[in-house]
């Protein structure tokens, strides 16, 4: 009877040390997602819960293709995003990301996939800047668009020009994309103006918002 309550004993005592030495099993990565602006994208995500020091491993993936790879520079992490612009450049094709965290008290995550992504359809393309140069009668317009969109896309890009009078009438203009100056003549002396620019993408039917209001009054 001594001997059966010994090795029952020293059975609990076994199990209790291998059940302390069991890692805490640790939840995935949340909301992971990309966010694409101008062509830049970056792939986000949330923290699990359970763990506050951990480092996070990114991989990504063409949709079809069998194969994850690493993404130099996010494999063992601590923010939470990593800039998958250059592995996800062929805006034609589809692409995934995933990411598995890792913490020093626990094991491993299960990966946790993104939506699947395409450049050409979930990039927000941002407006232009304006800068203005007044006359007596004339307002000549500079656009500059976003540097990566000039990059990108810059032969297949046009620009709206909008100006509005001070009764809120507008007249639009169009803008090639080898040109970033347009002079707007014979405007009424003395006169406010305001103008506003929009980027347009007509291959891929897209467009940018306008840009905020600039106003000038003439010399």
């Amino acid at each position: 009877m001594t001997r059966l309550l010994l090795g029952a004993l020293l059975l609990g005592g076994i199990g209790a040390c291998v059940a302390a030495h069991v890692p805490e099993v640790l939840a995935p990565p949340k909301h992971v997602k990309f966010e694409s602006v101008d062509y830049k994208n970056v792939l986000h995500w949330t923290p699990p819960s359970n763990c506050s020091s951990l480092h996070y491993y990114v991989q990504w993936k063409i949709y079809g293709e069998p194969q994850w790879l690493d993404v130099d520079g996010c494999q063992g992490i601590q923010k939470h995003k990593c800039d998958l612009s250059a592995v996800t450049s062929d805006p034609r094709e589809r692409y995934y990301g995933r990411v598995s965290a890792a913490c020093l008290t626990s094991s491993k995550s299960v990966w946790a996939l993104s939506r699947r992504f395409n450049p050409r359809g979930d990039t927000i393309i941002s407006p232009p800047e304006l800068r203005l140069n007044v006359t007596e009668d004339a307002v000549v317009v500079h656009v500059k668009p976003p540097r990566p969109l000039v990059r990108k896309l810059h032969h297949r890009l046009l620009y709206s020009i909008y100006l509005i009078d001070s009764s809120g009438k507008e007249e639009a203009f169009e803008l090639s994309c080898c040109s970033d100056k347009l002079t707007l003549n014979h405007l009424e002396a003395s006169g406010r103006y305001c103008l506003q620019a929009q980027i347009l993408v007509p291959l891929q039917a897209r467009s940018s918002a306008r840009s905020a209001k600039t106003c000038v009054a003439l010399l």
